[in-house]
């Protein structure tokens, strides 16, 4: 068989320029389309990437901020309580100053008002002994307190030691000044001189004296001179009365047991 070299040719060259076309027409514009792909797909995954970064140190950044406030609302909630303890210890310490201040208010009205019941019946029980050693020296004995009273003093000097007796006369003997006889009421002219004769008797010497009223001294005499004094009046028994007293008030009171129920 015989070859066609010219249509050999021909097809080659045909061939030749196909390939030339095809590289020139599609291939190339292919290639450029799949660059231009890969370097889109290249930028959205570098974009992605820098998002994805972006987000990273957002996230980052939330979390840093997020930890910072969770500090500040712990530091300002540690602050409030810290206050609010504060300022209840403040309140306590205040209320308890108000409650000291009202319990010590409260005690000393009880202590006053205690003074003065105990200086009101002290006054009462004078008063009522008074009238009734009065009243009971007159329908008995037909002479006043005062009178009986001058009378126990002398028998009071008349019993003192020998020592003592000794002094107080020395005493009433050596003084320049006249010896003071002090009473809780006005002596009259006459009981002055029943007085002055028996302290006359009971020291055997003519003694001057100088008379004076003294409440202080409850229903009683006090003869006094150079320093010495013998003194007689009924508030030892009152301090007696009044130690009773005292006793009884600051005796707890009993509890009333209440009586059992009649079995019906």
């Amino acid at each position: 068989m015989l070859i066609d070299w010219f249509t050999v040719g021909a097809q080659a060259l045909n061939f030749l320029i196909l390939v030339w076309l095809m590289k020139r027409y599609l291939y190339q514009p292919v290639l450029q389309a799949i660059d231009a792909r890969e370097q889109r797909i290249a930028a959205q995954i570098a974009d992605a990437a820098a998002r994805e970064a972006t987000a990273t140190q957002e996230k980052e950044e939330f979390k840093r901020k997020n930890t910072e406030f969770d500090k500040q609302r712990a530091d300002m909630l540690s602050k409030a309580t810290d206050e609010v303890k504060t300022e209840r210890q403040r309140l306590i310490e205040e209320a308890r100053k108000a409650a000291d201040a009202l319990s010590s208010k409260r005690d000393e009205l009880l202590c006053s008002d205690a003074k003065n019941l105990h200086e009101s019946i002290v006054r009462r029980t004078q008063a009522e002994v008074f009238a009734i050693a009065r009243k009971t020296l007159t329908d008995l004995a037909g002479v006043s307190l005062e009178e009986r009273m001058i009378a126990v003093f002398a028998s009071r000097l008349q019993a003192l030691d020998a020592a003592a007796r000794g002094r107080l006369a020395e005493a009433l003997k050596q003084s320049a000044e006249p010896a003071l006889i002090r009473s809780a009421f006005e002596l009259p002219p006459a009981q002055r001189a029943v007085l002055q004769q028996a302290i006359n008797v009971i020291f055997s010497a003519d003694i001057h004296l100088r008379f004076e009223t003294a409440p202080a001294i409850v229903s009683g005499i006090e003869l006094s001179a150079g320093g010495q004094k013998a003194t007689w009046s009924i508030a030892d028994y009152l301090a007696s009365l009044e130690q009773g007293v005292d006793e009884l008030l600051a005796k707890p009171v009993a509890p009333v047991k209440a009586p059992d129920a009649i079995p019906a």
